[in-house]
């Protein structure tokens, strides 16, 4: 055991932090950076950074008097640049120096929007790939500058030495890595090829790439982003965007928006899906940063109501993280997706005025993502509230549509009561809408703000049966004691029994019941279990004069006609049963545990009694 030299480091003394650089490299590659292809992005990110530092020292040189070369031939990989360079008292402080940025300098400080790392600890992705990085620099800021070495390695040391100017004849830095035997998916001359490509395909820098096979060297961005290219005609250059999105997306967009935002130096291109999407599910975006792919996954740039878009934009003055790998959220980030959310609001008013076919190619996809914008934007909502699609009683249709045919419009508050009513209310010239999906009741009851004339209301139980017909004195007499017997068969279920005439005449039954009573009498049935509790007080607080089921049987139908007439207590009852669980069946709601044994014991009833009478 060795005691610690308190000569040395006396009580009290500022002492420094010991850092296990392969500890901290385990670190990165497992939390901050998402896969050890980074580290090509992070070398080609300090080069930019490097030459945006040297355009500043050379503000006349052309954009494509200094570049980036890249080289990889499967035993190393090298990244050189005619960038600023460092000096050898630069590479002591800021190579050597984990979390020290050279863009923290006081030269360029001011400037630090113009570059894209501004975190320090780059170069530490190499060693995800490499056990050592060799860096030879020479700095552009003096004209007789000499050449630093900097060999760093993965168990925390280093040496630094000076080497003759000839020793890089320009300006600017190279760095090369010896790529480790379990790093080769990542460093094989195909692989960096299309690392290059895929990160850097909108520098604004010339960037090649070397395989080592003796060819001329590869450009790795040829061409200018499609938004920046001049174009014959604009029907050229929405062709030329169209292609582009399908290229880097994947899919031919439905329509193409192009997106400018010249406060933050943003543009680039929204491409709507072709294909509808699940609500909520927010697609990733492909974001540069001045030129480098920060992200293909950056879900903040837009609101959650525009999922119907997948974007490729190039900004200059976002923010990206500490990984580089999603953009900071911060008041300016908040206002470029304000307003490119303007930006797509803008799209949709111009198909509605301009372009019908497109809106109604777009709404048939995307009414969903329509529908959660116009709930919060009146502006959406009085331009295509009366050409949003419905389910309706006349079948699929725009509420204008709907609105012209019936002078009341009537909306369910669930699916279910939709399923329950559908055909009858159909058939007694009701017009219901279901409201019960996402958004749609609380737009439907909207309607009069765009359409005065219209009037809207909460399909209402009592509404329905009002429209049914009754049967007269004589042939409810007649099925007075059936109906007694039927009720109490059913009081398990809080439901009541009436006979109607309605059509169609082939629905035996009607159920009648909301998702609302069915909860007052759970919690009514609830406060008698619980009487005397504090629960209980809490529930008989609550309650409210449980509401009723109704079975309404149909006198139209033949089948009733039979029942009705049943004289044997027992039979009567179980008829009774299963016409309950057949209208139960039909209004598609789930069956509580209860119903779905009255049905099997009904119909296992019923089949006993016919074989009996067979036999």
């Amino acid at each position: 055991m060795t005691l610690p030299d308190t000569a040395a480091n006396p009580a009290g003394a500022d002492r420094t932090f010991q850092v296990d650089l392969r500890g901290l490299v385990d670190l990165l590659s497992h939390h901050l950076y998402s896969s050890p292809r980074v580290y090509l992005r992070e070398l080609m990110q300090n080069a930019v950074d490097a030459l945006t530092a040297r355009h500043r020292l050379e503000p006349d040189a052309g954009t494509d008097a200094f570049g980036i070369r890249l080289y990889a031939d499967g035993s190393a990989v090298r990244v050189e640049d005619d960038g600023v360079g460092l000096t050898e008292a630069d590479v002591h402080t800021f190579l050597a120096t984990i979390g020290r940025s050279s863009k923290r300098t006081d030269l360029i400080a001011e400037q630090r929007g113009d570059f894209i790392g501004q975190f320090g600890i780059g170069l530490l992705s190499c060693f995800l790939v490499a056990d050592e990085i060799h860096v030879l620099s020479r700095s552009a800021r003096t004209p007789d500058a000499v050449t630093v070495e900097w060999r760093g390695r993965g168990d925390g040391s280093y040496t630094v030495r000076t080497l003759p100017a000839s020793a890089r004849p320009r300006p600017g830095t190279t760095v090369t890595l010896t790529p480790r035997a379990d790093a080769g998916e990542w460093t094989r001359p195909t692989q960096v090829q299309a690392l290059a490509r895929h990160f850097g395909s909108l520098l604004r820098h010339p960037v090649t790439f070397d395989d080592g096979t003796g060819g001329p060297p590869a450009r790795v961005n040829p061409e200018p982003a499609p938004w920046v290219s001049r174009h014959p005609t604009p029907g050229a250059r929405a062709r030329a965007l169209a292609a582009y999105g399908e290229e880097v997306l994947g899919f031919a967009p439905l329509d193409t928006i192009e997106l400018d935002l010249p406060a933050v130096g943003l543009k680039g291109i929204a491409c709507v899906l072709p294909e509808a999407v699940p609500a909520g599910r927010r697609h990733g975006h492909r974001v540069h940063v001045k030129g480098m792919l920060l992200s293909e996954q950056a879900e903040e740039i837009l609101p959650e109501w525009a999922f119907f878009v997948r974007c490729v934009v190039d900004a200059e003055s976002l923010r990206p993280t500490a990984s580089r790998e999603s953009l900071y959220e911060d008041d300016t980030l908040a206002a470029v997706r304000d307003a490119l959310a303007e930006r797509l609001r803008a799209w949709i008013a111009r198909a509605a005025a301009n372009d019908p076919d497109l809106l109604a190619r777009f709404l048939q996809v995307h009414h969903l993502a329509v529908k959660s914008l116009a709930v919060h934007d009146d502006e959406i909502l009085r331009m295509l509230l009366p050409w949003l699609p419905f389910e309706t009683t006349d079948g699929h249709a725009t509420l204008d549509e709907f609105a012209r045919t019936h002078r009341t419009v009537l909306v369910t508050s669930s699916v279910e009561e939709f399923r329950q009513v559908a055909a009858i209310a159909s058939a007694a010239g009701l017009g219901v809408v279901n409201g019960g999906y996402t958004y749609d009741r609380e737009l439907v009851h909207r309607l009069p703000e765009i359409r005065p004339e219209a009037s809207v209301a909460d399909l209402d139980p009592a509404t329905l049966t009002a429209h049914l017909d009754p049967v007269d004195r004589e042939t409810e007499l007649a099925a007075a004691a059936y109906l007694a017997l039927a009720r109490d068969a059913l009081t398990v279920f809080d439901c009541d029994v009436a006979l109607r005439t309605f059509q169609p005449a082939s629905a035996p039954a009607l159920l009648v019941d909301s998702r609302e009573a069915r909860h007052e009498r759970t919690r009514s049935r609830l406060a008698r279990e619980q009487d005397g509790g504090l629960w209980g007080d809490i529930l008989g607080a609550l309650r409210q004069e449980a509401p009723r089921a109704q079975l309404i049987l149909n006198q139209l139908n033949p089948l009733v006609r039979t029942a009705v007439t049943i004289d044997e207590p027992e039979l009567a009852r179980t008829s009774a049963e299963a016409l309950y669980g057949q209208a139960a069946l039909l209004s598609r709601r789930p069956l509580r545990p209860a119903e779905s044994s009255l049905i099997n014991r009904s119909f296992l009833d019923l089949l006993a009694h016919a074989l009996r009478k067979d036999s």
